[in-house]
């Protein structure tokens, strides 16, 4: 069936298909006091079309939804249950080159996650980290060879 259908998209002059949205992974910050607020947080997001899987998180405030959704969607939908919710603005503090400049330090993220701001990454004008700078210094080939000797 695969080679018949190959062939009838070929001699079809008007296309009734419609784009799929692509899988996506969105994570929106939640305020949940509760297992009633979470198990209503879930069943809104669980009950729209497209979505695969829905983990929520009342520890870190934050709630995962995977599948083939819009995330404008998914946050107003998460709004409608009357929580005050708004795109997961943190990252992981291991991947920030500067986690203690101000605005992206904040003592409310949970262990480990900053604020995922532009002043926490080197400046673009820079390309080369001082990190980076140490590394050319040796080399792995011919460790008897040092540049800066």
């Amino acid at each position: 069936m695969g080679a018949l259908d190959y062939i009838s998209n070929f001699c079809t002059v008007t296309s009734t298909r419609s784009k799929r949205k692509p899988m996506q992974t969105v994570e929106i910050k939640v305020k949940m006091d509760c297992d009633g607020c979470e198990r209503r947080v879930k069943n809104a997001v669980t009950s729209m079309k497209g979505v695969k899987t829905v983990e929520v998180n009342r520890k870190q405030s934050r709630v995962t939804v995977s599948g083939y959704v819009d995330p404008n969607k998914v946050l107003k939908r998460v709004k409608s249950t009357g929580k005050r919710a708004e795109f997961w603005p943190y990252i992981p503090q291991h991947l920030v080159y500067y986690p203690y400049v101000s605005g992206a330090y904040d003592k409310r993220a949970p262990s480990g996650f900053v604020r995922n701001v532009v002043q926490a990454f080197p400046a673009a004008s820079s390309s080369n980290a001082p990190e980076e700078n140490f590394v050319s210094f040796f080399s792995d080939d011919n460790v008897h060879a040092c540049s800066i000797m």
